[in-house]
């Protein structure tokens, strides 16, 4: 199915989406895509940073390698059109003090997903208050997914990936004007790394890697839980956001 214009609806038909594809992102994910001793949850509020889903793995040190369903990065890298990789000096030169994130199950944090909604590019405001969240994650050793449908506007002119890569102390990041949608996974534990898939209105969503340490990853379903999620909406706005409807 194609990516659809989300711009032509307010923010609470796209809230109506966003509701049901973290549903089917974190069935999925709890369905076969991650391994053993790794589950997702939606909405759980943990402190500075609140994300979508969770992936979290049950108490007990992790494996040295992939467990049962993931997939190493050096046998198969993540098939993304670019990988971006961070200046040791830079980095550090920008590194900063954020808040502690923890699980009130005393279960460890993995990794977040995270669904870009409207509101988090409405103002400059909410563009850093995104992207605060987004490297606090990071700089406490938590894996990231970022979705973003929405092209870059006033207050992010490259896009929510730009704006964080910015923050990270990266090169700058400039979306390719045909394909200004951008999915990006960052890899933590140690100077951050993006794996980023540009892409334009009318796309098919690829899978994305979601790293669940540095060396291996899962491979998320958007196509196929982004179709689920699109059932739900009423037909009168899905007419509006195909341009059938006004």
């Amino acid at each position: 199915m194609p990516v659809h214009d989300w711009t032509r609806v307010n923010a609470g038909t796209f809230h109506h989406l966003h509701s049901s594809w973290i549903t089917h992102l974190s069935e999925a994910l709890n369905d076969g895509v991650l391994p053993d001793g790794y589950y997702a949850m939606a909405e759980q509020h943990a402190r500075s940073a609140i994300p979508d889903v969770l992936t979290l793995a049950t108490p007990g040190d992790q494996p040295l390698e992939p467990p049962s369903g993931a997939v190493a990065v050096a046998e198969a890298p993540p098939q993304v059109k670019l990988k971006m990789e961070i200046d040791e000096t830079a980095h550090y030169r920008l590194a900063r003090r954020t808040l502690s994130i923890r699980h009130t199950t005393g279960h460890r944090m993995i990794a977040l997903l995270e669904i870009v909604s409207p509101g988090n590019k409405d103002r400059q405001k909410s563009v850093e208050d995104f992207v605060d969240k987004a490297v606090a994650a990071l700089d406490h050793h938590l894996h990231l997914l970022i979705v973003d449908l929405f092209p870059p506007g006033p207050s992010d002119p490259h896009g929510i990936h730009g704006a964080i890569w910015d923050v990270l102390g990266g090169q700058a990041y400039e979306p390719p004007k045909n394909a200004p949608l951008t999915l990006a996974s960052y890899t933590a534990n140690g100077l951050p790394e993006a794996y980023v898939e540009p892409f334009s209105l009318g796309a098919t969503l690829p899978d994305m890697p979601l790293f669940l340490d540095r060396g291996f990853y899962v491979n998320v379903p958007l196509e196929s839980t982004y179709v689920a999620a699109y059932r739900g909406v009423p037909e009168y706005w899905r007419k509006v956001v195909e341009g059938a409807s006004a």
